[in-house]
């Protein structure tokens, strides 16, 4: 099934809109704002559904920076907004936008419209596996580049591939990283991570953390 962006300020309309859209089989992830849209691998997604009105970077600046990059100019657009002059809807078509649905809406009005965008855009390729880690042979590789790493950052970055989707507490990561330890600090965790992020350029990004608890990988 398509993986649905939403980008809106107003969590009550993002959380309703995603908690629904994932009842309809959708993989959705959410952003409040068109900054913390930016952080995320934008070209895993299928289609985005962009609020206009939201705080320093509008939807329009971020659709029109998304339509500039070769990486992203494909994925689908549908603008969500309170605004329903005709000049605002034209505006948004020409950035290259695929529909305007104007708040508030309905949703299965929302449904529908995604439904149909997704029909007349070709299915997105799905990409290869970019980042690899194979213990068996001890090798890793980044967008099918051999890369060398020390026995540390290997193992974490086999342990967070291995396990996708789980969050690893630093103290877990301390117990199966370094079961010899003697006196290891939650801080050599974060260490090591800083440093294989680095060592894995872009993809570093799939390296997410959650504030005082630990790491985990997300595509």
């Amino acid at each position: 099934m398509a993986r649905i962006l939403i980008v809106d300020d107003e969590e009550t309309l993002r959380t309703g809109l995603g908690t629904y859209l994932e009842m309809q089989g959708y993989n959705v992830d959410t952003a409040s704002s068109a900054e913390e849209a930016s952080d995320l691998p934008l070209t895993r997604y299928d289609l985005i559904l962009l609020d206009i009105m939201m705080g320093e970077m509008s939807g329009t600046d971020f659709a029109a920076r998304l339509k500039e990059d070769p990486a992203t100019e494909r994925i689908p657009i549908i603008f969500l907004t309170a605004r329903d002059r005709d000049d605002d809807m034209v505006a948004g078509l020409n950035l290259g936008a695929d529909d305007y649905i104007s708040k508030p809406y309905s949703l299965k009005n929302v449904l529908a419209r995604i439904e149909a965008v997704l029909r007349r855009v070709p299915p997105r390729e799905e990409e290869a596996e970019r980042v690899t880690c194979d213990r068996a042979s001890l090798s890793c590789s980044v967008d099918g580049t051999p890369l060398k790493l020390p026995k540390k950052e290997f193992e974490i970055l086999a342990l967070l591939l291995e396990n996708k989707g789980r969050i690893f507490s630093r103290e877990e990561l301390l117990s199966r990283i370094w079961p010899e330890r003697t006196v290891v600090s939650d801080r050599t965790v974060d260490v090591h991570i800083t440093r294989l992020r680095s060592k894995l350029g872009d993809h570093g990004k799939c390296i997410i953390s959650r504030s005082g608890y630990g790491y985990g990988w997300q595509d």
